[in-house]
Formats: structure tokens, sequence, C-alpha cells
């Protein structure tokens, strides 16, 4: 999706939306970005780009499999 439909999508939500705490946070979250002095710096927009891409991709890994692999190297953490 480009863009743009992604935000006539979000716009048309927020119009449909009814949910006054759901509002006020997204409202919380326009504001602290409209607050926030720098941009992000290239090295974390780059690493946060990445991860969006691959969860778009489907290249993630689910928490189980993280937990179970980490008690597969770990053993002596899980007891």
């Amino acid at each position: 999706m480009d863009i743009q439909s992604e935000k006539l999508d979000l716009i048309q939500w927020l119009a449909e939306l009814d949910d006054l705490r759901m509002i006020k946070l997204v409202s919380s979250l326009k504001l602290s970005n409209e607050l926030r002095e720098e941009p992000l710096p290239a090295k974390l927009k780059s690493g946060l780009d990445e991860a969006i891409q691959n969860i778009e991709d489907d290249k993630t890994f689910s928490l189980e499999n993280v937990k179970n692999q980490a008690k597969k190297k770990f053993p002596e953490l899980f007891k």
C-alpha cells in the first residue's frame, strides 16, 4: 500500500472512531511528533525502515519460536 493510501485509510478510520481514549492516544502521538526538536538519526531511521520492511515481508519470528531457541541455547536460565 502506498503512503497516500495509508494516509487516506487513517483519515477514514479516525473520522469514524468513537473511542475517546484512542483519539487521545493519537493526539498524544501527534503532539509528541510535533514537539520532537531533531529528526531521527539516519542510522536509527534506516534501522526502523528495515524492521518495517521485514514485518511487511513476513520475515519475523514468533515469540514462541524465540523462547524455544533461547531455552535451547541457554537451558540453565530456564530452570
